[in-house]
């Protein structure tokens, strides 16, 4: 019985990637331009947020450390877990704003944070290449264009709350992780800020579960055809 239930999933699990590389197969430029666009928003939109809330950015920079990491990794002190958890949590680059008293605000991408970017665009990519497949293998019918209607609405809506609420890292803030709405406002209390962050890890985990479970879903019933 275990034998079968397991060979069932594995085979819904097939379809599921036999649907997607479909879809991706039948756009390839637009699942590319969806997955660039929305890993530039990511990156974009959060310093964009806090130079109009708070004050214009005053500078970009690069990690001067990262032609050192190979080499870290490679054999640097500790353990070799060690040395992958520091370079996971790494600040790659960073935009700022300076005032009179120092630091403004700060807005810095990690490894983590841009590993999670690269996943994020390609989850919103794939939903809108099976969307678009699945849309235009549906009859022509009023019941099908408002289901496709619908699946693309709330496609546009995760992808709007995953960039609008993911986790961000900041600097100045008194967290480590905070949703860039959440810096946009200055004065705020130590409980504020801490609810902000355990809302936006929350945040970033369920539009991940359901961005997952979507493109699943269509990915299977794509696959299936």
């Amino acid at each position: 019985m275990l034998a079968l239930v397991g060979h069932a999933d594995m085979n819904a699990i097939k379809q599921a990637l036999r649907g997607i590389g479909t879809a991706v197969r039948s756009r390839p430029w637009f699942f590319v331009a969806v997955a660039l666009g929305v890993f530039a928003l990511d990156i974009v939109v959060p310093p964009l947020v806090l130079t109009l809330a708070r004050k214009p950015v005053t500078a970009f920079t690069i990690n001067p450390w990262l032609p050192s990491l190979p080499d870290y990794l490679a054999s640097g002190p500790g353990s070799l877990g060690e040395r992958f958890t520091k370079a996971w949590g790494l600040a790659l680059f960073w935009f700022s704003a300076d005032n009179s008293f120092g630091l403004e605000w700060g807005f810095a991408v990690t490894t983590a944070d841009l590993a999670r970017f690269t996943f994020m665009s390609l989850l919103v990519a794939a939903y809108f290449a099976l969307w678009m497949q699945r849309r235009a293998a549906l009859p022509v019918a009023p019941w099908g264009r408002r289901a496709g209607g619908s699946g693309g609405v709330l496609g546009a809506v995760g992808g709007i709350f995953g960039l609008s609420t993911g986790g961000c890292t900041v600097m100045g803030c008194g967290a480590p992780v905070l949703p860039v709405i959440g810096l946009a406002f200055a004065g705020l209390s130590s409980t504020t800020i801490k609810w902000l962050s355990e809302l936006s890890t929350i945040g970033t985990s369920a539009v991940f579960i359901g961005l997952v479970s979507a493109v699943g879903w269509l990915g299977y019933r794509t696959g299936r055809r």
